[in-house]
């Protein structure tokens, strides 16, 4: 029953009606979840198709929340090379530069995270595989979001230390009461 909704929602997806097949995908994921365990190959199947469509969706919290969870689990049962792991990691990674709330920090692990994913898919894949291609694609996506944040930063700070020292200048006002 589980794999025929999890053909179906990939039908939903394919036709453009991506809530019924996020929350398809979910059922699924929870389903596998529950009757195997989280170290189950299908579940971290389900778990990579529900990340994917999360991810899809927008739904950067509930992505990281999943992957911080699920990739663990993926790492230790199938390894760092499988393609569930390069997916998952890729996911995480995604999911933390494009948080609108993404702090500098979350664009380093970001571009960390795709750094070592993309060594082990370039070691393990070679570098013309699609799976080794789209994470040197998104790397590259993450770290000019780290770039154009660190410039975003360091222009705020230089706009702090004018306004730090006009206040030194002259000595900030009193309410009276």
């Amino acid at each position: 029953m589980l794999a025929v909704q999890s053909n179906l929602a990939n039908t939903y997806q394919a036709i453009g009606r991506s809530n019924e097949a996020l929350q398809m995908r979910r059922d699924v994921y929870l389903g596998i979840l529950k009757l195997k365990g989280n170290e189950s190959i299908d579940t971290l199947r389900a778990a990579c198709n529900y990340a994917a469509g999360l991810s899809g969706s927008n739904l950067s919290e509930e992505t990281k929340a999943l992957l911080r969870k699920m990739t663990p689990a993926a790492r230790r049962v199938l390894g760092e090379s499988h393609d569930f792991t390069f997916t998952m990691r890729g996911l995480y990674a995604t999911a933390l530069y494009m948080d609108a709330s993404a702090t500098l920090d979350d664009l380093r692990e970001s571009v960390a995270t795709f750094e070592d994913t993309a060594r082990i898919a370039r070691r393990t894949l070679g570098s013309a595989h699609p799976t080794t291609e789209w994470i040197e694609k998104t790397l590259q996506e993450a770290r000019e979001g780290l770039r154009d944040s660190a410039q975003v930063n360091r222009n705020n700070y230089a706009g702090d230390d004018e306004a730090h020292a006009t206040n030194r200048a002259s000595p900030p006002t009193t309410a009276s009461a």
